[in-house]
């Protein structure tokens, strides 16, 4: 165990080097002034915005080879001005949680387990089942011969997580589909 002199005690440090208010150099101990912040080991910085509300809140993205090793608020950002709340200060961990899901999974009707599919499947299979949805539940007229050119066998709610741009896409395509049930989360 190493031995301390009395004279190295944060107090004599104070007053030793003028640190009045001791909120300097004479309170930190060697093991502080040897600790490296983790974002000074970074390769690369990254901005990018939070991915959790419609609010868009500027993040920078410290990589260090090639995997997240933190994210702060952007104070370059004129929306948050480098504030994050902790859901945004907490999104370091949607990348790098070991409980994340990496692959498509799929539950067949009355199937027990879930299966893999690859991307180009769960695509085809998506496609099929909007588009049979979208002709079986086709509405033209209604009784009174009005035109309608609407299904209501086709609805959206969208999450929080997307950004503007993704929600704009996805108003354009479910409408041009003839969807009229759209909504986001953000207005329940």
């Amino acid at each position: 165990m190493p031995s301390f002199s009395p004279l190295e005690w944060p107090v004599f440090r104070q007053l030793r080097t003028g640190d009045k208010y001791g909120r300097g150099p004479a309170v930190q101990s060697p093991r502080t002034r040897a600790t490296e912040s983790r974002t000074a080991t970074a390769d690369r910085v990254v901005q990018s915005v939070c991915p959790f509300c419609a609010v868009g809140c500027g993040q920078k993205v410290y990589v260090k080879d090639d995997r997240v090793i933190q994210i702060e608020g952007d104070p370059d950002s004129p929306i948050s001005r480098g504030r994050l709340c902790p859901k945004g200060a907490s999104s370091e961990q949607l990348v790098n949680n070991p409980m994340r899901q990496r692959t498509i999974r799929y539950r067949a009707p009355y199937a027990a387990e879930w299966t893999d599919l690859d991307l180009d499947t769960a695509i085809d299979m998506i496609a099929d089942r909007f588009v049979e949805s979208r002709r079986r539940t086709w509405q033209d007229t209604d009784d009174q011969g009005r035109v309608l050119r609407r299904t209501m066998g086709i609805a959206s709610l969208g999450g929080a997580t997307l950004d503007n741009e993704e929600n704009y896409l996805i108003k354009k395509l479910f409408t041009a589909a003839g969807a009229i049930q759209i909504e986001n989360q953000a207005r329940i």
